[in-house]
């Protein structure tokens, strides 16, 4: 059985003891990825320079975990104001252009705290022959 490896990337933590994802084998699960920009570690006020840094946040899971958004199977999205997609589909379509292979998304309505705006987990399976 594959040992499971905690993910840690630059500019982005959690308050408690856990990695920002974790990965056995080919496979891995993020924890909850906000909108905090990974300079300043601030929330901004406006939804879509959160929904930038949650994407910004995925493409570095992804690449500290030896993949890319390439491999995410699904994304979960949690967002305050849940039916308000525009700037999320905007940041979605850019990392999946491609309509025939982009990944199982869900949104859902949350109550969030500290300014949050909207939060993210995914799932991904590593191609780990490339």
């Amino acid at each position: 059985m594959a040992s499971r490896v905690s993910i840690y990337t630059e500019g982005f933590g959690h308050d408690n003891p856990i990695p920002v994802a974790s990965k056995i084998g080919p496979y891995l699960a993020s924890g909850v990825l906000t909108g905090r920009d990974p300079d300043t570690q601030q929330l901004p006020a406006d939804l879509d320079s959160q929904v930038a840094n949650v994407f910004t946040h995925i493409r570095n899971v992804m690449q500290a975990a030896g993949g890319s958004p390439d491999d995410i199977l699904k994304l979960n999205v949690h967002m305050v104001e849940y039916r308000n997609r525009a700037a999320l589909n905007e940041h979605w379509q850019r990392m999946f252009p491609d309509p025939a292979s982009r990944p199982a998304r869900q949104v859902m309505a949350a109550t969030l705290d500290r300014g949050a705006l909207i939060q993210a987990d995914l799932l991904a399976i590593i191609d780990e022959a490339r």
